[in-house]
């Protein structure tokens, strides 16, 4: 048996041989077959002389000469004196003619979106980005292109750190910050831990989004619902459960206390004030999404539930409602006693968030750009808000709208029964639209009926035509 590989330069090109077989001629046969038939030898490419190929292979150059004769007799290259070896030029196997395609009934998408956790992508602030992108690329030490820090840049938590103390109310030291790529992500982390550490159960609102159920359950953890009303999440229900059955075992609880997704409540004081003296009785975690809490029109800001207790909140933020979900970027303000456990499910390596778009994000809030952006959409999305309401008083005046106090949402009441009919017919009209139905916990009562309707989602060109296709399905 014989092994004999070797690069060869033909033609301008370095060529990769490799020789296996019971002999070396028969090996380099099948080596050169192989390059014509895949192609990286093309018809009139001239090969090295018998010498210069033998001398590359480190065989004997006998070997290459008789490869090359026999080749030339099978048709795979040519011979002619004083032009060498070339390989030939052969018919290209006939190929059967392509079937006729067969039609497909084209699905169109929607014309318009309505649908609710999206910002309005054609806002992103571009230009702004772009000159913090060159910024923080510029000012980058070299050791930023390496894999870094598993918690994240250590910029971008220093300026987080500030700017979350700020604006919403919560404790943030840099080394408490856990950079993720976002709300699921950081989810999947908390949930790992909670799961290494025993916690059964993660309580969660009756109302959410499916996908961080299903990261719970697949982790491990059971999802209780926590039934919701117009004050909020019962809190109070995880100290004196309804069904103590439900509750065994929790050890956790997730909320979105600053507006509640999708009804748009607050947490009342009271019921904040109740799961944090649950956390600190029995131990146990609160797991606050904070996913669009910038965004307040009609009331004072309601500051981060973390800041009542940082040892037993985990805090959750990302870039994805105040920026675009596309960048990937989140954080979670972690207690002293987590912190290293989140880094250690993390991973060693820094391998999820782009290090140049965390320093492009530092760079981004550190210059006040980020702020301006915020306050641009907070009025750009109030005002959309109030077309909304006032259109609905006028061409739908017997419904009403809830939860549009803040957040980037609002909830449409329906007649009862009617929610299943109204979606569809909305897909008629060219508008996504969603029910509150679709964001039910499994386990809680028949929801009631009602659209979530997304206001920021569309484009300033397409919301005039977004909002009268709502106005013609409503009833």
């Amino acid at each position: 048996m014989m092994d004999s590989r070797a690069n060869t330069r033909i033609a301008g090109v370095d060529l990769y041989l490799e020789l296996r077989g019971s002999g070396l001629r028969a090996g380099l046969m099948d080596a050169l077959r192989d390059a014509v038939r895949t192609g990286r030898l093309t018809p009139g490419t001239r090969l090295p002389s018998s010498r210069s190929l033998a001398a590359d292979l480190g065989i004997a150059r006998n070997t290459v000469a008789d490869a090359y004769a026999e080749l030339v007799a099978e048709g795979w290259l040519t011979a002619r004196q004083g032009s060498g070896t070339r390989v030939a030029r052969r018919a290209a196997p006939r190929r059967p003619a392509p079937a006729a395609p067969r039609r497909q009934q084209v699905r169109r998408g929607p014309t318009y979106s309505l649908m609710p956790g999206t910002p309005d992508l054609a806002a992103f602030p571009r230009a702004r980005w772009l000159t913090a992108a060159r910024r923080a690329l510029t000012a980058a030490p070299h050791e930023a292109f390496g894999y870094g820090d598993p918690r994240g840049r250590i910029e971008l938590r220093t300026v987080l750190a500030d700017y979350l103390a700020r604006a919403r109310g919560v404790y943030a030291d840099p080394a408490r910050i856990v950079v993720c790529s976002g709300f699921v992500h950081g989810l999947a982390l908390v949930g790992k831990v909670l799961a290494a550490r025993r916690v059964r159960a993660v309580a969660t609102e009756s109302y959410g989004l499916d996908i961080h159920r299903d990261v719970l359950t697949g982790a491990g953890l059971r999802t209780p619902a926590l039934p919701l009303d117009a004050r909020g999440t019962r809190t109070e229900d995880l100290a004196d459960p309804p069904d103590p059955a439900g509750a065994r075992g929790v050890g956790a609880v997730l909320l979105t206390p600053a507006h509640q997704f999708p009804t748009g409540v607050a947490l009342r004081p009271d019921r904040r004030a109740a799961a944090v003296d649950w956390a600190r009785g029995t131990g146990g975690l609160i797991l606050e999404d904070d996913y669009d809490g910038e965004f307040r029109y009609d009331r004072q800001p309601v500051g981060a539930l973390q800041g009542l207790d940082p040892e037993r909140v985990v805090y959750f933020g990302t870039a994805s409602k105040s920026l675009a979900p596309g960048l990937r970027l989140g954080w979670l303000v972690l207690p002293d006693e987590l912190a290293r456990e989140v880094v250690a499910a993390k991973g060693e390596a820094e391998w999820m968030s782009s290090a140049l778009d965390q320093l492009t994000l530092a760079e981004f809030i550190a210059s006040g750009a980020y702020d301006r952006h915020v306050r641009s959409m907070r009025l750009r999305y109030r005002r959309r808000r109030d077309q909304l309401v006032e259109a609905l008083a006028e061409r739908a005046p017997g419904i009403s709208v809830t939860g549009i106090a803040a957040g980037l949402h609002a909830v449409i009441e329906l007649p009862p029964g009617t929610e299943r009919s109204i979606v569809e017919a909305a897909a008629w009209q060219g508008l996504a639209v969603e029910g509150i139905s679709r964001f039910t916990h499994p386990s809680a009562p028949p929801a009631r009926d009602a659209l979530v309707v997304g206001y920021a989602t569309p484009p300033d060109s397409a919301w005039t035509g977004a909002l009268d296709a709502l106005c013609r399905v409503l009833p």
